[in-house]
């Protein structure tokens, strides 16, 4: 086995660990944390939608409110992704795991430069920040 990084995360959370072989137990490698994506609707969205007024008649609309959640995510998942291509340059892994929830799975394949979408071995669409690393260990290696 090559030296693999696994990244387990969601929207808030990301555990980035360094797996030695299939057997030995996961190593920590970093944690990252966004606790603005625990935030509740009210405290993101302060106000009414504003309001657009045409000038060609005398009629008004509410403008859309951008989606503040789906902004989060992708921030974070930048974020994430930064800190696995920083580990690419150093050349601290050769492959690459991931497991995340789907919505942010796909938050992070869309933040991923080529390079590091080639190092990608195996995805899991599974919310397992939370869980032992032997939990972990059993969605990637058996």
């Amino acid at each position: 086995m090559e030296k693999t990084w696994i990244v387990v995360a969601d929207s808030s959370r990301a555990r980035i660990f360094y797996a030695a072989n299939r057997v030995k137990p996961l190593t920590a490698v970093t944690e990252l944390n966004f606790p603005e994506s625990r935030l509740r609707e009210q405290d993101i969205y302060t106000d009414r939608p504003g309001r657009l007024f045409e000038s060609a008649n005398e009629s008004r609309s509410a403008i859309e409110a951008p989606d503040i959640r789906e902004q989060q995510q992708l921030a974070f998942a930048r974020e994430i992704c930064e800190a696995l291509d920083a580990g690419r340059n150093r050349q601290r892994f050769e492959t690459l795991m991931v497991v995340a929830p789907p919505t942010f799975l796909g938050a992070l394949r869309q933040s991923m430069n080529h390079q590091l979408e080639k190092m990608v071995d195996k995805s899991v669409q599974k919310n397992l920040v939370n869980e032992e690393e032997a939990r972990i260990r059993e969605y990637l290696f058996d």
